[in-house]
């Protein structure tokens, strides 16, 4: 949730007093602490405080105290958080619209609408999200319509609120692929991805080389393969498979999805069973994933191996649970 601080151990009373009177500092990570609440006597206390600390002097402050809003998902706080659309510093604005989209309340849909066709270029990028979060039939038009930004950030977030929100919709899906298309191979390399990610989604393989291109990019490589997986990619999953250039949890993620669509691969299972002993603890963990849904007997002994090395206690459940996956299969 937190836009500053992974995590927090401030005390709730302590929280409720530093948002208040502490530092700037203090105030931002009691602002963040009160977001954490699960007690409906201390929520209440929480979010009134919150709404206080929402018009602090401090933009941090407030940019924290708009998504503890959110992430207490308090639909009494809509009316101060619209207001924060309009706040001087960017990213309040984008917490407000964040938070907005998170709770879902209708009445926020036509401030966030607003905001997609006349604010600034970082409130129309998250308001193409927020809108399709509130109400994705109601968003198609407002949406479509912010596929034409002059912003390249907007344009391609707008792309995958429609790849997201149009999918289950035969005539907006449709329609959707149809404005897609002419902008596959749109200058801004952000937004060409986005748009390629969102035909894939929309069933459409348009974006195929962009996607595939991006398998070297580690913020992007496993959107890609995921895309990539969905259109059923055979030739483009081998080739990223055999390409130790990638980055690791794209190639493990597709070789994941090569043997799910029944693809015999000595690469892929090889990839994964390296990607067992790789550095990176997340990496051995999509392998153990992975290993769950296409794993056979050749998986066992190096998932036992891992689970007795103690390099990896935090996945000794999910390693037992692909045990139990692969020995299903076999019965």
């Amino acid at each position: 949730m937190s836009f500053l601080f992974p995590s927090s151990t401030i005390t709730f009373e302590a929280a409720l007093r530093d948002v208040a009177n502490g530092k700037p500092q203090s105030r931002v990570a009691a602002a963040h602490a009160l977001g954490d609440v699960t007690d409906p006597a201390e929520k209440r206390r929480a979010v009134d405080a919150l709404l206080r600390a929402i018009e602090d002097d401090h933009p941090a402050v407030r940019m924290e105290a708009c998504a503890s809003l959110g992430a207490l998902r308090e639909t009494g706080s809509l009316i101060p958080l619209v207001k924060r659309l309009d706040d001087g510093e960017a990213g309040v604005r984008q917490a407000a619209a964040i938070a907005l989209g998170t709770i879902g309340d209708p009445g926020a849909f036509d401030s966030l609408e607003r905001c997609l066709r006349k604010g600034p270029p970082d409130l129309r990028f998250q308001a193409a999200t927020s809108l399709a979060e509130i109400d994705p039939v109601r968003a198609f038009e407002p949406v479509l319509a912010a596929l034409g930004d002059t912003d390249a950030q907007v344009a391609g977030a707008a792309a995958l609120s429609l790849g997201a929100i149009a999918k289950s919709d035969a005539a907006r899906k449709e329609r959707a692929i149809a404005a897609l298309l002419p902008k596959v191979d749109y200058s801004d390399a952000g937004a060409r991805f986005d748009i390629a990610y969102a035909l894939a989604e929309l069933g459409s393989d348009a974006g195929r080389e962009t996607l595939a291109n991006a398998c070297t990019d580690e913020e992007r490589a496993w959107d890609a393969v995921s895309a990539l997986g969905e259109l059923r990619a055979v030739d483009e999953l081998t080739r990223i498979v055999a390409n130790k250039k990638a980055a690791q949890e794209g190639r493990a993620l597709a070789a994941g999805k090569l043997l799910a669509l029944g693809v015999t691969d000595t690469s892929a299972r090889t990839v994964l069973l390296e990607s067992l002993a790789s550095r990176k603890g997340h990496v051995r963990g999509i392998a153990v994933e992975q290993l769950a849904e296409v794993g056979g007997p050749w998986a066992k002994a190096p998932l036992e191996k891992l689970a007795r090395s103690g390099k990896s206690a935090e996945l000794l459940e999910a390693i037992a649970g692909a045990l139990r996956q692969i020995e299903s299969r076999q019965s």
